[in-house]
């Protein structure tokens, strides 16, 4: 979990960087990281329903949302933000050094 939070952190903070305006697409973001959730985290409830895989209690928190581990669920969440983030610090970057 501290890793988990280590890694978004540092996006979350920077995405408030007056010049890259992260902000102005939060609907375009909700809807990518929805359905990230709704999609892979569909299929980890579906694979640990069939016994496919499981998690080890005693590696994550008892918290747990729609049979899945709090850790489970915010992977599906902060890793795609990170992803996106980066991808639009690039582009800004990117429009910076060509002026």
């Amino acid at each position: 979990m501290s890793l988990l939070i280590i890694a978004g952190i540092v996006p979350f903070i920077c995405s408030f960087w007056p010049g890259l305006k992260f902000y102005r697409n939060l609907r375009a973001l909700a809807i990518s990281i929805g359905l990230i959730v709704i999609i892979f985290g569909g299929w980890d409830v579906f694979a640990t329903w069939r016994g496919h895989w499981s998690f080890n209690a005693s590696g994550v928190w008892p918290i747990r949302i729609v049979n899945l581990p709090i850790e489970e669920v915010l992977f599906f969440v902060v890793i795609p933000f990170c992803c996106i983030f980066t991808w639009e610090a690039i582009l800004y970057l990117e429009k910076r050094l060509r002026k």
